[in-house]
């Protein structure tokens, strides 16, 4: 959570995204990429959600880790600022479809997850034709942060100890938080992209219209 409020950042100075490519965030960042198959692999394969939980709470740590370093250490890279959250998006849906194969979650929570990834995504192709690059929001940190909490305290509570129905009951309250913040988050980058992108995509047909009438 403390990457939520901005951790590691130091006050008074300004954060400075670099061209560089081999940081410490952005090699977290891609371990947290290579625990969504060993995630897909540990529970659907082998059955063992106790070594899935333990992935997760790994790849969880690494969202934190990665930011905290960012900033704290002036790492911060324009790579970076779309990496890691390419890898947040790729690890919600790809263990919400491990859990929905694996009967722990039904469809609904996929297509509550999907349904406004892919709005955003065509409307960042529509208006950019590529990544908007826009910040992460305080609602999406949110969001992201009750998500990644509440995943491995729902397979935590597929297993067979003390405490399974209380994990279970914490795990939806904190997953229906962040599928709330999820849909918030959406709308206001849905309108974050339109606003920023009526001017580009007005831009570039203007230049086909004059190319065309040459």
């Amino acid at each position: 959570m403390m990457r939520i409020f901005g951790a590691g950042a130091r006050p008074g100075r300004e954060q400075i995204d670099h061209d560089r490519v081999v940081t410490v965030p952005n090699v977290l960042t891609v371990v947290r990429f290579l625990g969504v198959p060993l995630f897909m692999w540990l529970v659907l394969a082998q059955k063992e959600y106790g070594w899935a939980v333990v992935v997760l709470a790994v790849m969880g740590s690494t969202d934190w880790v990665d930011g905290y370093v960012a900033r704290r250490f002036d790492q911060a890279s324009k790579l970076g600022r779309v990496l890691d959250p390419a890898a947040d998006r790729l690890a919600l849906i790809a263990v919400a479809v491990t859990l929905v194969l694996a009967g722990v979650v039904l469809w609904w929570y996929l297509a509550a997850l999907l349904v406004p990834d892919l709005v955003l995504g065509i409307s960042s192709l529509f208006y950019f034709r590529s990544h908007p690059d826009l910040p992460v929001s305080r609602v999406g940190k949110v969001r992201t942060a009750l998500l990644l909490a509440g995943t491995p305290l729902l397979v935590l509570s597929k297993l067979a100890i003390p405490g399974a129905a209380a994990y279970a009951v914490i795990a939806w309250i904190l997953l229906a938080l962040g599928l709330v913040g999820h849909w918030i988050a959406a709308v206001n980058y849905f309108r974050a992209i339109v606003r920023k992108g009526r001017p580009v995509r007005t831009g570039r047909l203007e230049d086909r219209d004059g190319e065309a009438g040459h």
